[in-house]
C-alpha cells in the first residue's frame, strides 16, 4: 500500500518518530489489504473464498492547510501542511497563537508569547520555506495603546476588512481594520462575559460568533451595524437529554454555511490530555439557550485532550490537539453516531495551536489591468487644490455617468493620486514641503462615506528609509502584493516598490532609475512584467522582467529597455510636451496616455493612444490623438481606462471627463462623451463591483 508520512520539525531538522509511523501506518488514507489466498480447489472446480482483506480509511481532498505552532522550541513558526498533514515548508519569525487569511492571501497571526500582537504576513503562499517575517514586506500591530494581552483566536470580515480578535484575560472582543498597523488603539471593543479563545464572523449576516471557556457560545447578531453590540443576542449552552451542561471550556469554533451546522471543540481542563469533545449543533444561525448537540465526540479513542482548534473542508474537519502533539481529522463530522469514535487520520505535531485552510486568494483583475468593460460602482477622483480647502485630501466617488457624487473620504493628506487592489483599500501617494508617502486606507472603494483616515483602520509608508520624497502617480499589483510609486524628485527620480503590506519607514523592495528624466505616473502590467512610466520629457520609460528580476535579487535598475518617444508623422510631438497620466491594455497592447503641455496653459492638453506598445521602441506614431478647444483638455495630469472608456482628471479646468469608447475614436478636436465638475482632480481610478465581493 501507499503509506503517507505525516513529519515533524524537531530541532530544526525533519524527522519521524516510531509513534507517528506506527500511527500513519494503521490510520493513513490507503487502499485496504489483500486477503490470504484461498485453499486451491479440485480441478476444475472453484477453491474456498479467503479472508478479506483490511479496510482501507477514507482518502481526503487535496488541500493546504496553515499550521500555527506553539511549543517551547517551535513557538513562532507556521507549517504549510497537505492534507494529510505531511509539512510542505515553514515560516519563521511569526506570532504563536490564531491564524486566518484575507481576500489577497496574506496571513494574519495572533499572539502573546511577549507583548499582544496581530502579525499580517504578506501573501504566504508566494513566500518559501524558511522565509521570515520582515518589516520592510510584513506589518504588525502591537503596543501599549493597542490593549491586546493574550489575543487567541482571530477572524476577518473579508467584505468589511474588518479583525475580530478573541482576547482571553482581556475578557473582551477587539476590533481592527485590517489596513492598521502599530501602536494604535482600536476601533472598537467588546466586554465577553467570560474569557473568550475563538470567534467567527458571519459576513453574509453580520453575525458574530463567540467561544467563551466557560462552555458558553455568545452570539452577537448585527454586530457591527450595531456599532459594535455591547451585548450577545443569544447565548447557546450545549446540553446532553436531561438538561445538564456538556461544555467546560470551548476553543475551536467552525461554520458550515451550506447546512447552517457549528463545530465547537472543548478542551475540558486543559491539564488533562484525555478529557476534550467536539459538539455539532445545528440550525445555528437562530439557536438560542440550551442545546443539544447532534453529535459529541469525545473519550480516549478520540485522542481528544486538549482540541484548541478546529477548521473544516466540506465535511472534513481537522482538529489542533495540542496536548497529545497531534492534527486529528475526522473524515465527516456531521454524520454518524456521538460517542468514543477514532479520528480518520492522527499525525505528529509538535503543540499545534492553530489551523486554516490555505484558499486561493481573489483572482480579478487591478482595476488599471481591465481589458474588457466592467460594471462599475462608480470612479474614484482625488481632490488636491493649490491652497489648501474644504476638498484637500479627498476622494470621492463619482457615479459611472458622471452625473452624481455617491461617496466622500478625507485621506488627510495632499493627495496626488489614489488607486485600489482587489479587495477595495485605497492606496494613495502624497507629498509635503519635504516629504511624501502613502496612505492606505480600508475599503474605501466600498465603505467609508463620511469617514477619514484613523490609524485604527487605516496606515501610512513614510519616513528617511523609504526614498519618498515627490511621489505622485502610483499602481498596485495585488497578485504579488507590489504598489509601483512614481518618484518625481529631481535627485533620485525613479520608481520605487514596496511591499503592499509594509507600514511606517518601510524601505522599497526595488527602484527603477529613470534620470534625468522625471516620471509622473506609473502602470505595471503583470502580464508581460513590464513597467511602463511616463515621464515629464515627453517621453516613455518602458522596464522588463521587473518582478523575475526582484526575484532574482536585483535590488535596483539602472535603465530603461526602451524608451517611447511619441510622433505625429515620423515627428517627435513639439515641445511642450509633458506625459503625465498613464494606461497599459494588455488585451489591445495599446499605451494610453495624457499630455499636460504647458502646466501654465489650460488649454494645449492631449491624449493619445499608441498602438503595438509592447514592442514600441524610439519614435511610435500617435494612433489616435485627442487635442483641440473643444476637448477642454487642459492639464489632464491623470487617466484610467475601464476596458471601453476612459476617464480623465482635468486639473486646470475642474473637470472629470470621459471619452467612450477610446480605442475606436477617431481622435481630433471632439468634446468629451461625459463630464463632472469637480474642484482640482488629481488623479481618477474606477471601482468596479468586483471590488465589493469577498
Amino acid at each position: 500500500m501507499n503509506t503517507v508520512k505525516p513529519t515533524r520539525y524537531i530541532s530544526g531538522t525533519l524527522s519521524l518518530s516510531a509513534l507517528t509511523l506506527a500511527m500513519v501506518m494503521a490510520l493513513s488514507g490507503c487502499n485496504g489489504d489483500d486477503g490470504m489466498d484461498g485453499a486451491a480447489g479440485q480441478a476444475g472446480s472453484n477453491g474456498e473464498a479467503g479472508p478479506p482483506g483490511q479496510n482501507g480509511t477514507p482518502g481526503f481532498s487535496a488541500a493546504n492547510f496553515l499550521v500555527s505552532n506553539n511549543g517551547s522550541s517551535n513557538s513562532g513558526t507556521v507549517d504549510v501542511v497537505d492534507q494529510n498533514a505531511t509539512a510542505l515548508k515553514r515560516l519563521q519569525g511569526l506570532n504563536n497563537e490564531g491564524i486566518t487569511l484575507d481576500p489577497l492571501g496574506n496571513l494574519l497571526q495572533a499572539g502573546d508569547s511577549s507583548n499582544g500582537s496581530l502579525k499580517t504576513f504578506c501573501h504566504i503562499a508566494q513566500r518559501p520555506d524558511g522565509a521570515a517575517f520582515d518589516s520592510n514586506v510584513d506589518r504588525e500591530i502591537t503596543g501599549t495603546a493597542t490593549g491586546l494581552v493574550n489575543p487567541k483566536g482571530i477572524a476577518v470580515s473579508k467584505k468589511l476588512g474588518l479583525v475580530f480578535i478573541a482576547d482571553q484575560n482581556a475578557m473582551q472582543v477587539t476590533v481592527y481594520g485590517a489596513a492598521a498597523a502599530g501602536n494604535t488603539e482600536p476601533l472598537a471593543t467588546t466586554t465577553t462575559e467570560a474569557m473568550p479563545w475563538d470567534l467567527f464572523y458571519d459576513d453574509m449576516n453580520d453575525r458574530l460568533y463567540v467561544a467563551l471557556t466557560n462552555g458558553v457560545l455568545s452570539v452577537y447578531d448585527n454586530y457591527v451595524s450595531s456599532d459594535y453590540a455591547a451585548m450577545p443576542t443569544r447565548s447557546i449552552t450545549p446540553v446532553n437529554a436531561e438538561g445538564m451542561q456538556v461544555s467546560v471550556n470551548l476553543h475551536g469554533i467552525a461554520y458550515d454555511r451550506l447546512s447552517d451546522k457549528l463545530v465547537l471543540s472543548d478542551v475540558g481542563s486543559a491539564s488533562d490530555a484525555s478529557d476534550g469533545s467536539l459538539f455539532v449543533l445545528n440550525n445555528i444561525s437562530v439557536a438560542d439557550g440550551e442545546v443539544i448537540p447532534s453529535r459529541v465526540i469525545t473519550g480516549p479513542a478520540t485522542q481528544l485532550g486538549n482540541p484548541v482548534d478546529i477548521v473544516l473542508s466540506g465535511t472534513e474537519l481537522r482538529v489542533a490537539e495540542k496536548a497529545n502533539d497531534a492534527i486529528l481529522v475526522f473524515a465527516n463530522i456531521f454524520s454518524g453516531q456521538s460517542g468514543d469514535i477514532a479520528p480518520d487520520l492522527i499525525t505528529s505535531a509538535l503543540k499545534p495551536e492553530s489551523l486554516v485552510q490555505l484558499t486561493t486568494p481573489k483572482q480579478d483583475a487591478d482595476i488599471s489591468d481591465s481589458t474588457s468593460p466592467v460594471v462599475l460602482l462608480g470612479v474614484a477622483v482625488s481632490s488636491n487644490p493649490a491652497a489648501a480647502g474644504p476638498t484637500t485630501g479627498q476622494i470621492s466617488r463619482v457615479n459611472a455617468a458622471l452625473t452624481s457624487e455617491l461617496s466622500q473620504y478625507n485621506a488627510m493628506q495632499n493627495i496626488e493620486s489614489v488607486t485600489f487592489d482587489i479587495a477595495g483599500d485605497s492606496y494613495t501617494s502624497f507629498d509635503t514641503a519635504d516629504s511624501g508617502g502613502i496612505v492606505i486606507s480600508n475599503r474605501v472603494a466600498t465603505r467609508r462615506n463620511g469617514e477619514q483616515y484613523t490609524a485604527a483602520q487605516d496606515r501610512i509608508i513614510s519616513g528617511s528609509n523609504t526614498g519618498l520624497i515627490s511621489p505622485k502617480g502610483l499602481d498596485v499589483d495585488s497578485a504579488t502584493g507590489l504598489i509601483f510609486v512614481a518618484e518625481n524628485n529631481a535627485t533620485s527620480p525613479g520608481v520605487l516598490i514596496y511591499s503592499a503590506c509594509a507600514s511606517g519607514n518601510a524601505a522599497p523592495l526595488l527602484s527603477l532609475n529613470t534620470a534625468p528624466a522625471r516620471p509622473w505616473d506609473v502602470d505595471y502590467d503583470p502580464a508581460t512584467d513590464k513597467a511602463f512610466v511616463a515621464l515629464t520629457n515627453g517621453t516613455v520609460a518602458v522596464f522588463n522582467e521587473v518582478r523575475s528580476k526582484w526575484l532574482a535579487g536585483v535590488t535596483n535598475i539602472s535603465a530603461a529597455n526602451s524608451i517611447i518617444t511619441p510622433a505625429i508623422n515620423g515627428t517627435a510631438v513639439a515641445a511642450p510636451t509633458n506625459l503625465h497620466g498613464i494606461d497599459y491594455d494588455f488585451a489591445s497592447d495599446v499605451l494610453m496616455l495624457s499630455d499636460v503641455g504647458s502646466a501654465a496653459d489650460a488649454s494645449d492638453g492631449k491624449v493619445y493612444v499608441l498602438n503595438n506598445a509592447s514592442s514600441a521602441n524610439g519614435l511610435t506614431e500617435i494612433a489616435v490623438n485627442i487635442v483641440g478647444n473643444n476637448t477642454a483638455l487642459g492639464n489632464p495630469v491623470d487617466i484610467m481606462y475601464s476596458g471601453q472608456h476612459l476617464y480623465v482628471a482635468e486639473k486646470s479646468n475642474n473637470l472629470v471627463l470621459r471619452f467612450d469608447n477610446i480605442l475606436s475614436s477617431g481622435g481630433g478636436n471632439i468634446a468629451a462623451d461625459a463630464s463632472y465638475v469637480f474642484t482640482a482632480p488629481e488623479s481618477v481610478a474606477i471601482v468596479p463591483v468586483y471590488l465589493n465581493t469577498p
